[in-house]
């Protein structure tokens, strides 16, 4: 289809097929070896190779015939014109920058502005309006395929739309590019596609298209959702540098449809709105469209309701009224306000949004000053303020005041803070950013409600991605970090699913793939940037630092580079311009960040003073707008990030401050998550240049971006795998010219054929595969069998060429001859009739011939006239005839035709009956296997299918406990949240109330010692007085008289003494009540300690449990001391893999010296011809791809190890996770335990008091007995003392409920712990098997020259396990100086020898230091590898891409290797034939000369005889001549003449053939000259080259057996020494050992002391724990007392009533008492001695409780005593954890080290196979030998290093163990003594090794008589070939000494 017959619309779609096809283009570049060229102004030009020099080629540009040399690396390959303008890049052979750039120039040139590379679509800007959106072309895209249709847009919604119908799977479209580049352009393309293929209206479209004449039909939703473009424009595009309409948002446009494929609905969602636009603008440039629409195209009534000005007065818009070529911003007014009235945005709401559009511009206006004195800011003109309240409904002084002093909260108070001109400036634009953004927030969601139509139900939708490209500027912010992340993002998902289709395309052609995840290259930026923890990315990092105090934006870039330095991605720049910068290495190339002002980009702060103005608004509209002001990062938090010291300062805001980072990933996953839901397709749009020029392209500028896009990662990625691929028949018919007697002929398959084919190419099996319906191959081999096929065809047509113009030339010799023969005859008769012109009888003759037959004229013209007659009867007759037999030819060969026809379909019928036969046989075979596969896999799936189900029902359900569980905690948790709020309350008036309570008490305490003091003395007078009255009836006896007198008394005396009775009795029942109320309060006390013998049990449980894990922390301490050994196991295999990789280095060196010298014998060797040159080049080509291959290998597993390193880092971060909440969880339990230690301490004092209180209850007992007088203030005594024990009882109630609580929580926490420990076990079970199997891996890779150096490793390892030891012996130093630290005051006697402790303890210092400064040197070694690596991780990025073709160009030079080997094998063999040749060669030469002189005699003659015939041929034409005119029979002579010039010209061309003959003979005896010459010389160079590799060998061997020699003495010396060193280290650690045995003694006795102490207080705790239960016991019993006093009280109220009228007569009888006790006061004086008795009583008491008081705080000391040993413990479980982190850290280091030894090791020894199979051909005699003798050696060695690695685990078990060093001394003397006895056989096998060095040195000098002999033939041959290369010589002189013959 060529251009000529296209259409105007369809010239930008189809290509041009002529210049693809076009012989002549094919021909120019297979002639001229065409390649790519790196140019500055083109970025790549064309041009054809002329000359190789190494590395360098001199190569010639076609365009300008300019010859430059440039490096071969910056080469890149030519596509053949095949693929010139290829629709879909994938599909070039070369796939390279230069091809992929070159195919989209000359496409943009033709106006193709679409092309595919792979799954992307590339569209390049064309700045001009194409015909290619029209109906007509939607039509011709609907319903197509994608290869059936060119590229376009169309195609790809298409492809979209109808996957989303078929596959019911949802799809989203991803348009990215820079600013300018069509993205939003091509996002209405999509959306206009779908409008009309996906239309509700269809059926009205005809209709709606007769009315309204516009090209498009649209239904209602359709027009909406066209609206819908406008009105965003309006508001988020504006005119930038680049572009006139750019989107300055990015959005996500989800269309809906229904099952029919209806548009249902959409939704828009946008991300990264430029808000910063709409304050300030570059020169060029606008601000947002809708500034610019409003100013100019309101009418007068709104304008003036807007307080609209002109452009020039707003300081927002700050280039003025810049206009957009082509565009009227009032026309743009009417058409926005249009589509929003289509939208559905009433005249209030268009009002309401305009009015805060007109206030941004106002807040620009509002200008502040600075005070003259001060830096407050002042607004000394308030017109824009009052116009923005105006327009926003609020108060103009509240919003100056909230502006320039507004009220920020301080603590508790509230402040007003005065702020300067910077800050007010910050708070509008701040402000005004705010409105807008908001403004275009509430219109977003508006659109989202009118295109939301839920009538029918949205089965699936289609998703339109419009977000900016990835960026790369000179300054880079934090947005510029944003759109790079959600680009990482989006090009992870785009490798992800480019491989995935490929992946899927191997398997339908059941190809054999190693299947990679392209998308894991760039999670390493993408956690760099997103991680939350462990360590954070930069988001998280940002956060952080937004909560910090005082943090700045250069903290932050430090504490970047401080988390992430080590980071693969992240990099400082070298040229450090500014403190806040730092580089981040994203996938389309480095990009260095400014992080100035990302803090506060990040929190977006706003005077919330101003917001709370904004959200009161009197107008509603602008109240929604601000309905979350709540949620505005304030002045408050600003106020405490910059003046606050302590981070929780911003606790106000806790739970409502959320980061623009964290929003814009939480919006990114959100969006991430519905993409990965989708199935994704890629449109990149390119800005072609920035000047908006069409048909202009800057290369320079594509190139970027297709960097940056991805699309070049996307070639990578393709690359990788098999891009090109060819249907069979294809390649078949297109290759088969290379394979011409491969396909045997008759019918075969397509694959069979092509299988043959492939073989007879012999093509490398890497580099293709064979599917079902395909032939796919790797990158570049399309190519080389385009130039191989390009190669045949010329060749054919060479020849062909040849036999047609030699076809032509000898018709032309053949036409030359008969125009001779045809003018020769003319030439004769016209020299006739001139002669017989003038004759008379000739005249006569003519004139007389015609009158002869005059008479008979009549008759025979009757004759003639009946013959006429009857010949035309017979004319019609046959023609009759004629006509019927040419109507049944005719007939009958159409017949025979169609039976022809109809056996040639009936054979090809049959013969495609039979293909399809076959096919079908072989399709139902291979369709039952599958369907056989896919029932089996069925029946799997349908139990997998029900087994889901049950699992997924059952999910459910647990997901509804869970919920209802969920729902009932969180009701539980909101009461008791306002359970706890009352109980705060109630907490706080009790306590109030307990202060009261106390001082009452100790009030009511000291009245009631006073009283018991009274009540004392009152019972030492009582017992006097009862003594006075036993005298009175002794005195009442002896005065009998006066009985009488006394009688009335007496009578009165009784009947009080009745009344005393009752009163006695009632005193008695109440003391009974109250002796039964003791009991019960004894009963309670006695429950509420058996309560606290529970609860101590409870205690003694959780004691039990702590002290279970504590032995499990200490089981876990054991497995880390075990991992630290393992750890250092792995430190010595890496030193001994390190001293490994030197020797290989050494061999290596070694290595490159030898081929170095193999180089320049090559060198030497190869000059003497150019094919040996060539194949010199390619060897060096072949050296050099095999090193690339090597580096390539070498990187890839760089990679491996660098993925196994993340895993391990993962898991060894989880495992710290974990140990850290274990750690926490015990902290949380120590103070558990340290808040129940206390409270007991507490019941403890509480129990006292309750047993103090019960003595002075039982006191009160006895006392009450004696005391009926003063039972009413007992009684009150009582109650109030009943009062206290009730609070007393509910205090404890309180706290016993509070450590239940405790005690069930720290239950649960153990419980987790438990869980956690065993969690953790398993997992260090798991990481132990693991490193097993990377330990017997190691094992398994550990080589010989590991095992020759582990000696010195095991002697150093012994130093480690020494130092280990010593750091041991530290530590529990350290642990003796805490305890001595407790006991100083017993311990003050052992100061000296904690001085001695000190002095080892500074010994072991220093041996730290040594051992830190070894670790220090070992880390600048890993950091020199880590170098290295770097280097290496470069060069093989630069190799990859080459790497499959050099893998096929060394496939075919080890082809054509052996070609050339089996070449010289013939020549060797020709050689020995040429020695018996040369003779004969010689004689044949003699002959040949005797030939030559003969020939060159005849030539002479020859020559002599041809110029006589020169010229006697000469006279004959003059006398030809002069016969011509005279004579008559001249022709005759003439034609004599010729026959005899003919003989001379046969005899002269005879002549000529035996010259060239001779000539020929002559070039066949040079040719074999020269021939002889190359093969001498050859043979004498291989001759020379085989005996200096013998001789090199011979050295390098004696030079290894040298070395192994001095190295074995060396590590003998070095053996000896370390024995004696070690002999001496022992001395010393014997002599510091009985220091220590000492030390330990003395602390051993020390800890004996303590332990007695320690059982002391665990006995007293034994008692406190009993006496705590019978507290629990007695506050039980208190509470059943209590209730049964309630009761109690109540018959006792009724009983006071009666004892009130009793007290009334006990009154009375008291006065009586009291006068008699008035009378005996006297007495009671001379009783003072008892009272003194009873005091000295009470001291001693005191001095007991005292001694009690002093045992209790002795016991607090020593709880305070354990609680500081239990923190120490835990600190230094912290430090070992941190140590364990760090070892972990180095361990993963020296993994990586060690595996990138093992990788070189392999390179080196797969390097050293390669060079010893090449030896080893040439001297396998003299190297057999040797080896076995290596061998015998190296097996000694190995028995040895055996040996020595038992005798040095030995060592290191004696070593550990403390307590039996004597032994070990023991074992170390026999170990020398063993030592000793293998030096002895070490010499002696030292004096082998000479034996066998002398030997193979007398064989080296068997070796070089050998090549004397050899030298000596050689010297022979090349004498006789000098002999022969003299007489051939002599013969060509001869020969040129004779002269040539002359033609």
């Amino acid at each position: 289809m060529t251009k000529k017959g296209l259409s105007d619309d369809e010239k930008f779609l189809f290509t041009d097929k002529d210049f693809i096809n076009s012989p002549v283009a094919q021909a120019d570049w297979s002639a001229k070896k065409l390649v790519w060229v790196p140019s500055e102004k083109h970025g790549f030009e064309s041009a054809s190779i002329k000359e190789e020099h190494g590395d360098e080629v001199l190569v010639e540009l076609m365009d300008n015939g300019k010859k430059i040399t440039v490096n071969k690396d910056d080469i890149q390959k030519m596509n053949p014109p095949k693929f010139s303008k290829v629709e879909d890049m994938a599909e070039l052979t070369c796939l390279n920058e230069a091809s992929v750039l070159h195919n989209l120039r000359e496409r943009y040139y033709s106006g193709l502005i679409y092309t595919y590379s792979g799954l992307f679509c590339v569209v390049v800007n064309p700045y001009k309006m194409l015909p290619i959106y029209s109906e007509k072309i939607i039509e011709m895209y609907k319903g197509k395929k994608r290869h059936e249709v060119p590229p376009h847009i169309y195609s790809i919604t298409d492809n979209a739309y109808r996957n989303m119908m078929q596959d019911r799977e949802d799809q989203s479209i991803l348009c990215t590019g820079e600013s300018g580049a069509g993205k939003t352009e091509n996002t209405k393309k999509v959306i206009q596609y779908l409008a009309v293929v996906a239309s509700s209206h269809k059926g009205k479209k005809d209709m709606s298209a007769q009315q309204s004449g516009q090209q498009f039909a649209y239904g209602e939703l359709e027009k909406q959702l066209l609206q819908a473009n406008p009105i965003l424009e309006a508001f988020g595009n504006a005119k930038t540098i680049k572009n006139d309409n750019s989107s300055r948002f990015g959005k996500f446009i989800r269309i809906n449809f229904d099952v029919t494929g209806f548009i249902v609905g959409a939704n828009i969602e946008t991300y990264l709105l430029e808000k910063s636009r709409c304050i300030r603008q570059a020169k060029t440039e606008r601000a947002f469209h809708i500034f610019y629409y409003m100013v100019a195209g309101t009418k007068d009534k709104l304008r003036e309701e807007l307080l609209l000005e002109n452009f020039n007065n707003y300081r927002f818009l700050s280039a003025g009224h810049v206009q957009i070529p082509g565009n009227q911003d009032d026309e743009m007014y009417d058409e926005t306000m249009e589509a929003m009235e289509i939208m559905g945005f009433s005249v209030e709401e268009r009002a309401d949004v305009l009015k805060v559009v007109s206030t941004v511009l106002q807040l620009g206006n509002i200008e502040f000053k600075k005070e003259r004195n001060q830096e407050q800011a002042t607004m000394p003109d308030n017109t824009a303020a009052q116009k923005v309240c105006h327009l926003q409904g609020i108060n103009v002084t509240d919003f100056t005041r909230a502006i320039l002093t507004p009220r920020i909260k301080v603590g508790r108070e509230v402040v007003q803070k005065a702020q300067t001109k910077e800050q007010a400036d910050f708070a509008i634009e701040a402000l005004a950013k705010a409105m807008y953004e908001r403004l275009f927030r509430w219109i977003l969601l508006r659109v989202n409600k009118a295109l939301d139509k839920t009538k029918r139900q949205g089965a699936s939708f289609l998703g339109i991605l419009d977000i900016a490209g990835f960026e790369i500027f000179e300054n880079n912010s934090f947005e510029q970090l944003c759109i790079n992340y959600t680009n990482e993002k989006l090009q992870q998902l785009f490798n992800h699913t480019m491989f995935i289709l490929e992946q899927e395309e191997y398997q339908r052609e059941g190809i054999e793939w190693n299947f990679i995840d392209f998308g894991l290259d760039l999670q390493p930026c993408i956690e760099l940037i997103e991680r939350p923890n462990n360590p954070p990315g930069i988001l998280a990092l940002l956060d952080e630092e937004c909560w910090f105090p005082k943090a700045t934006d250069v903290s932050f870039v430090e504490k970047l580079c401080n988390t992430h330095a080590n980071h693969t991605k992240f990099a400082k720049p070298k040229q450090l311009k500014d403190k806040t910068e730092f580089s981040v290495q994203h996938y389309a190339g480095r990009v260095d960040y400014n992080a100035v002002a990302w803090l506060t980009k990040n929190m977006d702060p706003l005077n919330d003073n101003v917001t709370a103005l904004l959200n009161n608004s009197s107008n509603p509209f602008v109240q929604d707008l601000w309905k979350d002001a709540d949620r505005v990062v304030g002045l408050e938090t600003i106020a405490k990030m910059s003046d606050s010291l302590a981070p929780s300062a911003s606790k106000t805001k806790k739970g409502m401050f959320r980061t623009v980072g964290q929003l814009y990933k939480e919006s990114l996953a959100k969006l991430m998550t519905t993409l990965h839901n989708t199935q994704p397709n890629f449109v990149r749009c390119i800005i072609p240049n920035h000047e908006k020029r069409a048909g202009k392209l800057d290369a320079h500028l594509v190139l970027e971006q297709l960097r940056c896009n991805g699309v070049l990662e996307g070639i990578r990625i393709c690359r990788q795998g098999f891009p090109n691929r060819i249907v069979f028949q294809e390649f078949r018919q297109r290759y088969e010219i290379l394979a011409a007697n491969a396909i045997p002929k008759g019918f075969m398959d397509g694959k069979q054929a092509c299988c043959l084919m492939i073989k007879h190419l012999d093509i490398d099996p890497n580099l293709y595969r064979i599917g079902q319906s395909k032939i796919f191959f790797r990158t570049g081999v399309l190519a080389q069998l385009e130039e191989e096929r390009d190669l045949k065809i010329t060749v054919i047509i060479i020849a062909f060429q040849s036999q047609a113009r030699g076809f032509l030339a000898r018709k032309a010799f053949a036409k030359r001859q008969q125009q001779l023969t045809a003018m020769k005859v003319i030439q004769r008769n016209c020299a006739a009739y001139l002669k017989l012109r003038n004759w008379q009888w000739w005249r006569l003759f003519t004139k007389v011939k015609p009158l002869l037959q005059v008479t008979r004229q009549e008759e025979e013209m009757s004759l003639k006239e009946e013959e006429l007659q009857k010949a035309k009867e017979s004319a019609q007759k046959f023609e009759i005839e004629l006509k019927d037999i040419a109507l049944k030819h005719t007939q009958l060969m159409d017949e025979r035709n169609q039976l022809q026809e109809k056996l040639q379909a009936e054979t090809e019928l049959y013969a495609e009956a039979e293909e399809m036969r076959v096919r079908l046989a072989s399709k139902k075979q291979e369709l039952e296997e599958i369907l056989h596969e896919m029932e089996a896999r069925l029946e799997e799936e349908e139990d997998r299918g029900a087994a889901l189900q049950m699992e997924k029902k059952k999910m459910h359900e647990q997901i509804k406990d869970l919920e209802e569980h969920l729902e009932e905690e969180e009701d539980a948790r909101q009461k008791l949240q306002l359970e706890k709020v009352t109980c705060d309350a109630k907490i706080k008036k009790l306590e109030d109330d307990i202060l009261i309570m106390d001082d009452q008490n100790n009030k009511l305490q000291k009245e009631r010692k006073i009283l018991e003091e009274r009540i004392a003395d009152f019972s030492s007078n009582l017992a006097e007085e009862e003594e006075k009255s036993k005298n009175l009836t002794k005195l009442k006896n002896k005065h009998e008289s006066m009985i009488s007198e006394l009688e009335v008394r007496l009578k009165k005396e009784e009947k009080t003494r009745q009344e005393l009775d009752k009163a006695k009795r009632k005193l008695e029942a109440e003391s009974n009540d109250l002796q039964e109320q003791i009991a019960d309060l004894q009963a309670q006390i006695a429950d509420l300690k058996a309560q606290l013998a529970k609860k101590e049990e409870e205690l003694q449980a959780a004691l039990a449990r702590l002290e279970d894990e504590t032995g499990q922390k200490n089981n876990a301490l054991k497995k880390i001391r075990e991992l630290e050994g393992h750890i250092s196991d792995l430190q010595e295999d890496l030193e001994s893999e390190r001293a490994a990789r030197n020797k290989a280095e050494k061999t290596k060196r070694d290595l490159g010296e030898e081929l170095e010298a193999l180089k320049s014998e090559l060198e030497d060797t190869l000059d003497t011809t150019a094919t040996q040159q060539e194949l010199r080049a390619k060897r060096e080509q072949e050296v050099t791809l095999l090193k690339r291959a090597i580096e390539d290998e070498s990187r890839v597993h760089e990679a491996q190890v660098q993925e196994m390193r993340q895993k391990h880092t993962q898991t060894l971060e989880e495992l710290t996770e974990q140990l850290e909440q274990s750690k926490r969880v015990k902290v949380n339990l120590e103070k558990a335990k340290q808040a129940l230690e206390k409270e007991t301490s507490e019941l403890h004092v509480e129990l006292r008091s309750l047993t103090q209180g019960k003595q002075d209850v039982e006191h009160k007992k006895k006392k009450l007995e004696g005391q009926l007088a003063d039972l009413q203030s007992r009684f009150n005594d009582s109650e109030r003392h009943k009062a206290e024990l009730g609070d007393r009882v509910s205090k404890i109630t309180v706290e016993l409920e509070s450590v239940t609580n405790l005690l069930n929580e720290a239950e649960g926490k153990n419980i987790k712990l438990s869980k956690d420990v065993a969690s953790l076990s398993s997992q260090v079970q798991d990481t132990q098997e693991l490193l097993a199997e990377e330990t017997r891996q190691k094992l398994q890779l550990s080589t010989k020259l590991r095992q020759i150096e582990d000696d010195r490793n095991a002697l150093q390892e012994q130093l480690d396990e020494e130092a280990e030891a010593k750091r041991n012996v530290e530590r529990h130093v350290s642990t003796l100086n805490i305890q001595l630290s407790d006991f100083k005051k017993k311990l003050e006697e052992m100061t000296g020898n904690v001085e001695l402790l000190e002095e080892g303890k500074k010994r072991l210092q220093r041996d730290l230091e040594a051992a830190n400064t070894q670790f220090e040197e070992k880390a600048a070694a890993y950091d020199k590898l880590e170098k290295t690596k770097n280097r290496l991780q470069q060069e093989l990025e630069d190799t990859l891409m080459d790497l499959d073709n050099q893998r096929q160009l060394v496939s075919n030079l080890e082809k054509k290797q052996k070609k050339f080997d089996q070449m010289l094998a013939e020549e060797k063999s020709i050689s020995s034939k040429y020695a018996d040749e040369r003779d004969r060669a010689e004689a044949e030469a003699r002959e040949k000369e005797t030939k030559a002189l003969s020939l060159a005699r005849a030539l002479e003659e020859a020559q002599e005889a041809r110029e006589e015939f020169e010229r006697a041929n000469k006279a004959l034409r003059a006398e030809m001549e002069d016969l011509v005119s005279s004579k008559d029979d001249v022709g005759k002579n003439v034609h004599e003449l010729e026959k005899s010039k003919r003989g001379l010209e046969a005899q002269v061309e005879e002549m000529k053939t035996q010259l060239e003959e001779l000539e020929d003979e002559l070039q066949a005896a040079e040719d074999a000259k020269l021939r002889l010459e190359v093969n001498m010389q050859a043979l004498k160079a291989q001759f020379e080259r085989d005996l200096q590799g013998r001789d090199e060998q011979g050295e390098e061997k004696k030079r290894q057996l040298v070395k192994q020699v001095r190295e074995l003495e060396t590590e003998l010396e070095d053996e000896r020494k370390q024995r004696t060193a070690l002999a001496a280290s022992k001395k010393k650690l014997e002599g510091d050992l009985k220091d220590l045995e000492g030390q330990i003694e003395t602390s051993n006795k020390g800890r004996d002391e303590a332990i007695k102490q320690l059982r002391k207080l665990q006995a007293q705790m034994k008692d406190f724990q009993r006496e705590l239960d019978d507290a629990h016991a007695a506050r039980e019993e208190v509470l059943s007392s209590a209730k049964e006093n309630e009761r109690k009280a109540k018959t006792l109220e009724a009983e006071l009533l009666q004892l009130q009228e009793d007290l009334a007569a006990a009154e009375r009888a008291k006065k009586q008492v009291e006068a008699e006790r008035d009378e005996l006061a006297d007495e009671l004086a001379s009783n003072a001695s008892g009272k003194s008795a009873l005091s000295d009583e009470k001291r001693r008491l005191e001095a007991k409780i005292q001694q009690l008081e002093e045992e209790l705080e002795e016991e607090q000391g020593n709880m305070e005593m354990l609680n500081d040993r239990l923190r120490k413990s835990a600190q230094q479980v912290d430090q070992l954890t941190n140590e364990l982190q760090a070892e972990r850290t180095t361990s993963q280091k020296n993994e990586s080290a060690r595996q990138l030894m093992e990788r070189q090791n392999k390179e080196l020894k797969a390097k050293l196979q390669e060079m010893e199979n090449q030896v080893k051909s040439k001297f396998k005699s003299s190297i057999s030998a040797l080896e076995a003798k290596v061998a015998q050696l190296e097996e000694q060695l190995e028995q040895e290093s055996r040996d020595k690695q038992n005798t040095a685990k030995a060592v290191r078990q004696k070593d550990k163990k403390l307590k039996e060093m004597m032994t070990q001394v023991e074992d170390e003397r026999k170990q020398a003594e063993q030592y000793k006895d293998q030096a002895d056989k070490a010499t002696a096998r030292v004096k082998q090794l000479k034996r066998q060095l002398e030997e193979s040195e007398e064989e080296s000098q068997r070796i070089t008589a050998a090549r004397r002999k050899l030298q000596r033939e050689l010297d022979e041959a090349t004498e006789t070939n000098d002999a022969m290369s003299r007489e051939v010589n002599s013969l060509k002189s001869k020969l040129r000494g004779n002269p040539e013959p002359t033609q």
